[in-house]
């Protein structure tokens, strides 16, 4: 076969990997924001109280921070791409599976897997995410990060969209599922093969220590932030704001598309003006977003309250995991398992303050994770 006729084929492969590595961001946007908008369906399915949900989603935390110690023996042994892929085929085979589970228990053991599954995802994706960094020499993490607001965007999206017209949960992930399938295997096979460097140390985990532990902080308040948004924005908009199922998911929404805008320039701010100023400025702004949403005057402003924490919000993931990533595969799942332990502890302690406080003090402790957000990263100097 000669070199003109392969030239086409060349070509859109070269396309498919370009794109391959904002797929995978988009799809854990996608899963994430899938699960999040049905929340309040799932909920009421099964009867669930504030503090019983937060047993739930507890689950999903320890699944996740528990994962962290797997995902960096996945990375260092098979590289990102090869651990993206098994880790991926686990996400959707997960997601469906929360809408079969019958009683509390299940969902609780269903959610410790959509957990573990998410967590290895994402160390994988952000340890390919940090080798296109290096080869690209300047700051691109907080761009990739945009393609994962764009999924949580589109499936809060689809979800409010699926509620509105009472289509079951299962059905909603089932198709979701399957439709993300044949996306995540071109994605693989797209994406150039790793070349794996194995660490001299024979430790599969590291406890953060040193620098590591301030962006630790940094992104342990950052995960208590956008898991309980993502977690009780719905379930805050149904049950402080009487909205409808269709409607409570545009809250995660609001906060995920304006997450994606504001990530969309963070890398050039980072460049200007820093990135402990951007993260700290950011996260007082997001501090006062929260505030507006739990006034609770009326929806559309309730709304727009979490839409600019997510603005506020957008700069912390990205430069955790960028400056954590620099010091390899080891250290960057220490600081996610520190980072994530508060998407561990975050969403039940949510749950168990509306049991006994309500939803509008609960929410507020959100707020107070973004003040503490801004004064550590305010010292954090790994962070540049």
């Amino acid at each position: 076969m000669s070199t003109e006729s392969l030239s086409p084929a060349i070509s859109r492969y070269s396309r498919f990997q370009f794109v391959a590595t904002p797929f995978l961001f988009i799809l854990l946007g996608v899963i994430y924001a899938s699960w999040a908008a049905r929340i309040p369906a799932i909920r009421d399915a099964l009867q669930l109280s504030p503090a019983q949900l937060g047993i739930v989603l507890l689950g999903g935390g320890l699944g996740a921070v528990g994962s962290f110690p797997l995902a960096a023996w996945m990375v260092n042994k098979f590289g990102g791409r090869r651990a993206a892929w098994y880790s991926g085929l686990g996400l959707i085979v997960v997601l469906p599976s929360l809408a079969l589970a019958p009683s509390m228990m299940w969902l609780a053991i269903v959610a410790i897997a959509l957990g573990a599954a998410s967590g290895c995802f994402d160390v994988a994706i952000n340890a390919i995410g940090t080798a296109h960094e290096k080869t690209a020499g300047r700051s691109t993490m907080s761009l990739l990060h945009a393609w994962f607001s764009l999924g949580a965007v589109s499936g809060a999206l689809l979800g409010s969209a699926m509620a509105g017209f009472a289509i079951t949960p299962l059905m909603h992930f089932s198709t979701t599922s399957l439709l993300l399938l044949l996306p995540l295997y071109i994605a693989y096979q797209a994406l150039p093969h790793d070349e794996i460097v194995h660490a001299e140390s024979k430790a599969l985990f590291a406890i953060a220590h040193g620098p590591l532990v301030a962006l630790g902080i940094i992104g342990f308040c950052g995960a208590v932030a956008e898991g309980s948004i993502a977690d009780w924005s719905g379930v805050f908009m149904k049950d402080e704001m009487g909205a409808h199922d269709g409607v409570a998911p545009l809250a995660y929404a609001g906060f995920a598309a304006l997450m994606l805008l504001a990530r969309l320039v963070c890398d050039r701010l980072k460049d200007r003006f820093g990135a402990r100023n951007v993260v700290a400025c950011g996260a007082l702004f997001a501090a006062f977003g929260i505030f507006v949403a739990i006034a609770a005057l009326n929806i559309p402003l309730t709304i727009l309250g979490f839409a600019l924490a997510g603005a506020g919000f957008a700069a912390v993931f990205p430069f955790v995991f960028s400056a954590a990533g620099r010091h390899g595969s080891t250290a960057l799942a220490a600081v996610a398992t520190f980072s994530y332990s508060g998407g561990l502890i975050g969403p039940p302690v949510i749950g168990f303050l509306a049991q006994g406080w309500g939803m509008q003090v609960a929410v507020g402790l959100i707020g107070v994770m973004a003040i503490a957000i801004a004064i550590a990263a305010s010292r954090a100097r790994w962070l540049e």
